[in-house]
């Protein structure tokens, strides 16, 4: 489905007037762990609904055809706390291919591998 600028502009405009509704946006994620879902803070850097290049400012609609609201899955860091999950799944979390999840995954794992200091990921345990 293609969307026009104009339809991506109100949409995401509708997005950062529920997001102003809320009184204050969390900090951290023991802040928002209990908080309310799908979340209503679009603008946060872990929400599904949309992604932002920070080199170009171009805004991408994840979900074209929902409602923040209509999300089943808002939060990346939701999906992390479920553990591993079928790349299938993943991808229906964030609405693209499971070949691209899977490129997704080498370029993390390329990333992980050229980090000098891997002793204390190896430890990493979140909260």
């Amino acid at each position: 489905m293609r969307v026009t600028r104009r339809d991506a502009r109100q949409a995401v405009e509708r997005a950062l007037e529920l997001e102003a509704q809320i009184e204050e946006r969390p900090q951290h994620r023991k802040d928002c762990a209990d908080g309310p879902r799908p979340c209503p803070h679009v603008s946060c850097r872990h929400h599904l609904y949309l992604d932002v290049n920070p080199q170009t400012g171009t805004i991408k609609l994840n979900f074209p055809d929902l409602e923040v609201w209509e999300l089943a899955n808002s939060c990346a860091l939701d999906v992390a706390d479920q553990g591993g999950t079928a790349i299938e799944t993943v991808g229906g979390f964030m609405n693209v291919t499971r070949e691209r999840i899977r490129q997704i995954e080498t370029q993390a794992l390329a990333k992980l591998s050229s980090v000098t200091d891997t002793r204390s990921l190896r430890d990493f345990k979140p909260e």
